[in-house]
């Protein structure tokens, strides 16, 4: 199998709607791509996705924690949670896995999609080893701003 090689940037239409689309119809939260320039959060939460196969790499979604609980409160059609628990975990989860299922359609062919995984705190750092090209996107929505990355890399994921 020949593993492809494309620029992140080629994707940036595709990852913008998909971003509106899904958060559209699942949460009914109104996002639009944004300018905010990014910078790191205190208390924040980011889920991933990771590609492998005939191209490799991840999505990431990076917000802060309040608007992660605004997120589980609309998808899950719970009152909005006052802590990090069991089902913003979930709601993550299932928010990245979504976001990259959709992109999934658009990447070339022979392309897996991993579990999603979600981190959160106030002092972490997540990375995607190897060489790799990425493009972060900003969103603008009524609670503020968080951020999509998209993650290519030279090297098979596992």
């Amino acid at each position: 199998m020949t593993k492809s090689i494309l620029h992140v940037e080629a994707y940036d239409t595709e990852v913008g709607r998909i971003v509106q689309d899904v958060l559209a119809t699942m949460t009914q939260y109104p996002v639009a791509p944004g300018r905010e320039v990014y910078s790191l959060q205190p208390d924040r939460t980011t889920c991933a996705v990771y590609f492998a196969g005939a191209w490799s790499g991840a999505v990431l979604i990076e917000c802060p924690l309040p608007m992660a609980y605004e997120f589980t409160a609309r998808l899950m059609r719970i009152p909005k949670p006052i802590q990090f628990d069991n089902d913003v975990y979930d709601a993550l989860g299932e928010l990245a896995n979504m976001i990259g299922g959709n992109l999934k359609s658009v990447l070339p062919r022979g392309v897996s999609l991993s579990m999603p995984s979600v981190v959160e705190g106030s002092n972490y750092s997540v990375r995607v080893c190897g060489m790799n090209r990425n493009k972060r996107m900003a969103f603008d929505s009524p609670d503020g701003a968080f951020w999509v990355t998209l993650v290519e890399t030279d090297q098979p994921l596992n």
